[in-house]
């Protein structure tokens, strides 16, 4: 049974121009796109299996990220039941100036393991070890129950 750290995956990025609108901040689809491809590796290593995404909760964007700044994802397996599984997604942008750190968003993403045939197929038990790591997966567990309610 894999434990989240073994999940664990961290993406660094320079905002370039290209990642950018007319104000020199950050297109929160490139935002968006960078946390699923993290998720998505965590998810991979964790299942060892393709996976496609099935959902992403609600971004909230907390601080702008600017043309040049590092953006470091980190992501990381929360939980899992049957097929499909959560991963959690920390985003924070360094300034190169002055090396200032602050935490941009976060997001939960979830995903559906795949078999050969693209159909879903059964995921690995997670094993958390830690307090933190317990107290991600029952969040993650009311996280699932709320959004098979508003289904």
């Amino acid at each position: 049974m894999p434990t989240p750290l073994q999940t664990r995956v961290e993406m660094t990025q320079i905002v370039l121009p290209t990642h950018t609108n007319n104000h020199g901040t950050v297109f929160g689809g490139q935002i968006m796109a960078w946390c699923d491809i993290a998720a998505a590796v965590a998810a991979q290593r964790f299942c060892g299996a393709p996976v496609v995404t099935a959902s992403m909760d609600r971004l909230d964007f907390l601080h702008p990220v600017n043309r040049a700044d590092i953006v470091v994802l980190t992501a990381i397996v929360n939980q899992a039941w049957g097929s499909s599984l959560e991963v959690g997604v920390r985003v924070v942008a360094e300034s190169p100036v002055d090396h200032g750190v602050k935490h941009c968003c976060s997001a939960y993403l979830t995903f559906v393991a795949l078999d050969g045939d693209k159909r879903p197929r059964r995921v690995p038990p997670l094993r958390p070890e830690t307090d933190e790591e317990r107290e991600r997966a029952a969040a993650a567990d009311l996280r699932r129950a709320q959004r098979r309610a508003d289904r």
